[in-house]
């Protein structure tokens, strides 16, 4: 047995043991998609008894992880977008880099939820929390009432795009 193959049977007892023990404290939000091919899910929120937030991480761990290869994932939630999105892919690979060779998922959960409750309690501050009280609060809105907003909307971007035009700079910076 050459020392790629003993690189293999260890990086392949690690990934056992570290998904026995994520199944053993996770429960019902560690699933196996594909065992054979070692696709994982896990549900991650930010209160165990009353999620606000919750995603889904989709994990594949490769023949060479923990040893010399992160694990390959997606992060599955609709809400999570833009720089959101960025801060926590980029924390988790802050991560792994910082634990070279070792198990990460664990500190990848753990990581995400810290980020969940960080985020709901950001969305549930002070100023969420007030309730305003209006004159109009009685009436009942058809849609028909309501004001159409889309083509105000259509008509600035036409206004952004035609004056980064006229000035010169690109307009596609933007719309991205």
């Amino acid at each position: 047995m050459d020392a790629s193959d003993e690189r293999d049977d260890a990086d392949l007892r690690a990934q056992m043991e570290e998904i026995e023990a994520l199944s053993s404290i996770y429960g019902d939000e560690w699933c196996v998609i594909d065992e054979a091919a070692r696709v994982f899910c896990i549900r991650v929120s930010d209160d165990s008894q009353r999620p606000t937030l919750t995603l889904c991480l989709q994990i594949i761990l490769p023949p060479d992880y923990p040893s010399s290869a992160p694990p390959v994932y997606q992060i599955n939630a609709g809400w999570l977008r833009g720089a959101d999105r960025m801060t926590l892919a980029n924390s988790l690979e802050e991560l792994y880099v910082e634990n070279t060779g070792e198990s990460i998922l664990y500190l990848w959960v753990e990581k995400i939820r810290e980020f969940l409750v960080e985020k709901s309690q950001s969305a549930d501050g002070p100023e969420m929390g007030k309730t305003v009280t209006t004159e109009e609060e009685g009436h009942d809105y058809d849609e028909d009432d309501l004001p159409d907003y889309s083509m105000l909307k259509l008509t600035n971007q036409t206004a952004q795009l035609l004056s980064s035009v006229s000035d010169g700079s690109k307009g596609s910076e933007s719309f991205i």
